[in-house]
């Protein structure tokens, strides 16, 4: 069963007038098993993409194409994206409502997957080329809310907004001025949790994985800067 198959049996349990918001509370304590897990996640970059979006009303090309840079979607499957999106747009309550009750359906166990839910907002908020202020504060809040310190936050903004300030070592994970063995192993970890398998098995979507692309560019980055940096 396709992980779209599944969002739209999540949507058909909605009770007539519930808000998308109500799924994320259906999900809750049920987010162990993979699948559930999935679902979970494409629906919650879906409906915080829907958040940060600027166009009222229907679902535009443009939007689908933002959608794109996460998801591979065929046409039937933008579709189920679209309704999804609509959801969310029509519900009066708030990105920061949303957040919440995605960052309780996880919970603090499930942190690196709220990681990679940041990593496709981020690739949404930049499908239009370019990065605004009220972005920033809409991802910022969002992490906050995650539980997320601000090094991750700054880490993450790093690896998909060029030109904003990038510490190797925070997108490493580690302390400034560690040494070059703890660099090399916190990169190699970090590469590691970063192969698609392991992507899957916390229950990123196999549809999302080119998530794990953007990932190991801003890693293998990250190493090699610091590298030139003790070898000079």
């Amino acid at each position: 069963m396709s992980i779209w198959t599944r969002i739209a049996e999540a949507l058909s349990a909605l009770a007539q007038g519930e808000p998308l918001s109500v799924v994320f509370d259906k999900l809750q304590g049920h987010v162990d098993h993979q699948p559930e897990l999935s679902v979970g996640f494409t629906i919650a970059v879906i409906a915080l993409g829907a958040k940060i979006a600027k166009a009222d009303g229907q679902v535009t090309k443009d939007e689908v194409t933002a959608f794109r840079r996460v998801f591979t979607l065929d046409e039937a499957e933008a579709a189920n994206a679209a309704r999804v999106y609509n959801l969310a747009r029509q519900d009066v309550a708030g990105f920061d409502a949303y957040a919440r009750k995605i960052a309780r359906m996880f919970g603090p166990e499930h942190r690196d997957v709220l990681e990679d839910l940041m990593e496709g907002l981020f690739l949404i908020a930049l499908a239009d080329g370019s990065y605004h202020p009220r972005e920033d504060e809409f991802l910022r809040d969002v992490a906050d809310i995650f539980g997320l310190s601000d090094a991750c936050f700054r880490a993450l903004r790093a690896s998909f907004v060029e030109g904003a300030p990038r510490d190797p070592y925070e997108v490493l994970g580690i302390p400034p001025g560690s040494s070059l063995e703890e660099a090399r192993e916190a990169w190699k970890r970090a590469v590691k949790e970063s192969h698609p398998d392991r992507m899957l098995a916390r229950g990123v979507p196999e549809e999302a994985i080119k998530l794990a692309e953007r990932r190991l560019i801003a890693l293998n980055a990250a190493w090699e800067e610091i590298s030139a940096r003790r070898a000079a």
